[in-house]
């Protein structure tokens, strides 16, 4: 049995039909050639292989007494793998803008919490011969590094796959904990933060202190332009669950000339790419504020070595420069702002919580979503922030799944009311892909901002 943690309650009290809170991935993977076999069988097998590897994956709701607190995490006593792992065939002729279509209508689906809150789909009837593999799991279960983590169970370096010994095959008992039980956990836990919370508070204070900045502090979040509301713009609107998805790749080889002719790291092109694609859109969509966008972007709290399966991170806000029309001065600028927001939330990353008392937080956080949804406050608050960039940093070797070799990897992840687009870029084998999540509501067609990815990438590149 495993408490959640105050962070992760936030994503299930938080949920409605309109805002799922699960993160995901398509893979497009490349079959041997004398394959014969169902590939989708043999996922099966493999997850029935590895789940005692990862007890993520078998990990199940408990409800507390009348939904006072969080939650736990337990045991489930089996995972139904033909439910868990599904096969999708794709009408002909199978291209690239039906998968995503496709995957956007299944991202759009919450997950169903009386199971494991995780899915798979194994989706064929591709014109490359390929198949894809579309993946989504609540974030209440993890973020985006251990995301990664869970990857290095489930893939592997070679063909034949990894050897599992006989002594780590045994999955754990289903846990049945009774009310008392629960109860005693959540006063345990909800003590112990609050008793945390009282010790730390002056930590908390000066981190908070710190965020907002002040002063000539050079590294405060003023002085990267991130003081007060975003501007508005068509991405910022109240949504509809309905979800759409566009993934595209550049070569992480160029990314890195890009970041090396600029004295610029890979994360600041990341955002140059971003911005550019999001200027270009709006261009084409209802026109260019004059006040620059900002980004919101996860910033990990793991300390090295950190392996547990949870999610520890914070959200910074970073100007995009959008204002600026020449890219590399808008390259520049994005540099400089990011460098400067980073240092003011790294001073103070180490005070900032992941954990706190969730007593009467279902109650009050459902009600607040349910509020919030309905009044279609997302149409009327000014936004912080105008879209989410992620940039995650995975493996640079093939990788192979059920002795396919995976060719290419797109993340996929949450958008919320008000901010109706995630970019979640994750490099792999030597190309960075770019995973655009919208809201259907806010950007009908995510294709148009992925060519304009590919367009602001280009204009990037040293001459």
């Amino acid at each position: 049995m495993k408490p959640l943690s105050g962070l992760d309650g936030l994503f299930l009290h938080l949920e409605t039909p309109a805002t799922p809170m699960h993160v995901g991935s398509l893979s497009l993977v490349e079959l041997p050639a004398k394959h014969r076999g169902d590939f989708c069988k043999a996922v099966q097998r493999l997850y029935a292989r590895r789940l005692p590897l990862a007890p993520v994956l078998s990990r199940t709701l408990a409800a507390m007494p009348l939904q006072l607190a969080n939650p736990v995490w337990v045991q489930a006593d089996e995972v139904d793998l033909q439910h868990h792992i599904q096969r999708v065939v794709l009408p002909r002729p199978g291209t690239q803008a039906q998968l995503e279509e496709c995957v956007g209508r299944l991202h759009s689906i919450l997950l169903d919490r009386t199971r494991p809150l995780w899915m798979v789909y194994i989706i064929e009837g591709l014109q490359s011969g390929q198949v894809a593999y579309y993946t989504k799991i609540h974030h209440a279960l993890l973020d985006g590094q251990a995301a990664v983590m869970l990857a290095r169970v489930l893939f592997d370096l070679t063909p034949r796959g990894k050897r599992i010994p006989p002594e780590a095959r045994q999955i754990s008992p289903g846990e049945h904990p009774g009310l008392g039980t629960l109860a005693a956990a959540a006063v345990k836990h909800d003590a112990a933060q609050y008793l945390k919370f009282v010790r730390t508070l002056p930590d908390i204070v000066r981190a908070l202190t710190s965020l907002r900045g002040g002063g000539n502090d050079e590294a405060s979040p003023q002085s990267a332009g991130t003081s007060g509301f975003a501007p508005r713009t068509p991405l910022n609107v109240a949504i509809t669950g309905e979800r759409g998805f566009a993934g595209v790749s550049v070569p992480l080889d160029q990314i890195k000339a890009i970041a090396a002719a600029h004295d610029a790291k890979i994360n600041d092109v990341v955002l140059a790419i971003c911005s550019g694609a999001l200027r270009r859109y709006l261009l084409d969509h209802g026109g260019l504020p004059g006040k620059p966008l900002i980004a919101a972007m996860p910033i990990s709290l793991r300390e090295p070595g950190n392996e547990e399966f949870t999610t520890q991170a914070t959200m910074f806000r970073v100007s995009l420069a959008t204002d600026i029309a020449n890219p590399v001065r808008r390259l520049c600028a994005i540099r400089d702002a990011a460098t400067a927001a980073k240092s003011a939330t790294g001073r103070a990353k180490a005070a900032l919580p992941t954990d706190f008392p969730s007593f009467a937080m279902p109650w009050i956080l459902h009600w607040l979503a349910s509020i919030y949804e309905r009044a279609m406050l997302g149409n009327l608050i000014p936004p912080l922030a105008n879209v989410v960039i992620s940039n995650l940093a995975g493996p640079q070797v093939p990788l192979y799944f059920a002795g396919a070799r995976m060719t290419r990897y797109w993340p996929l992840s949450i958008v919320q009311h008000g901010l109706g687009v995630n970019i979640t870029v994750e490099s792999y084998a030597g190309a960075m892909g770019f995973g655009i999540t919208a809201a259907s509501s806010a950007v009908p067609d995510p294709r148009s901002i992925a060519r304009h990815v590919l367009a602001a990438h280009k204009e990037l590149l040293p001459r």
